[in-house]
């Protein structure tokens, strides 16, 4: 198994050392080229990936027929159309790879075996949770409370090394912008 999704898992504090001795049994890892598709809008989630490397922007259709990126999943990170997880219902998402992407995947079916095996496994699926409401509201409360300016610095802080590998369009989409003012923002700072 990945080192990097190991210490991810031990890093939440929960599975026994048994636990996560087993988990190659279930992650498998899966590459994704530029532009290839984790899922596709439409479809129905069964599967959640822990990036290893690369970049993920999730994104949306709006009804003016315009791609709106609202999520940039980095390395170290879990990744899956959450919604469509939680309820089998069919996604109004789509998941692509900005660059080559690296992940461990786990597929649903296992994942209920794993909850039905282990308390721990449902402990794991509630931080899941948590943290997929968390980062959701952080997302909310950065577009509506703070300017385009700051949230362009807050992923300049958080991510500088990967801030080159996204087109300017999907990051003026994330940041909520135009790629004009995106550019003038660029211009006139250099954080």
């Amino acid at each position: 198994m990945n080192k990097q999704l190991e210490a991810y898992l031990r890093g939440v504090n929960i599975f026994s050392e048994e636990e996560i001795k087993a988990m190659p049994n279930y992650f498998k890892p899966l590459k994704l080229q530029k532009g290839d598709y984790f899922i596709r809008e439409g479809q129905v989630c069964k599967k959640v990936g822990f990036i290893v490397s690369g970049i993920l922007r999730h994104y949306y259709v709006s009804s003016k027929e315009e791609e709106v990126t609202y999520c940039l999943a980095f390395p170290g990170t879990l990744s899956a159309a959450y919604s469509s997880w939680l309820t089998q219902q069919k996604t109004f998402e789509s998941i692509q790879a900005i660059t080559e992407v690296t992940l461990w995947v786990i597929n649903k079916d296992d994942f209920i075996r794993l909850e039905e095996s282990s308390e721990n496994w449902l402990r794991f699926s509630k931080v899941l949770a948590e943290g997929s409401y968390l980062e959701m509201e952080k997302r909310m409360l950065l577009l509506q409370k703070e300017t385009a300016e700051k949230r362009y610095e807050d992923l300049i802080n958080n991510y500088p090394d990967y801030l080159q590998h996204i087109p300017l369009k999907y990051l003026a989409s994330y940041l909520g912008i135009t790629q004009r003012h995106l550019s003038r923002l660029r211009s006139k700072k250099s954080f």
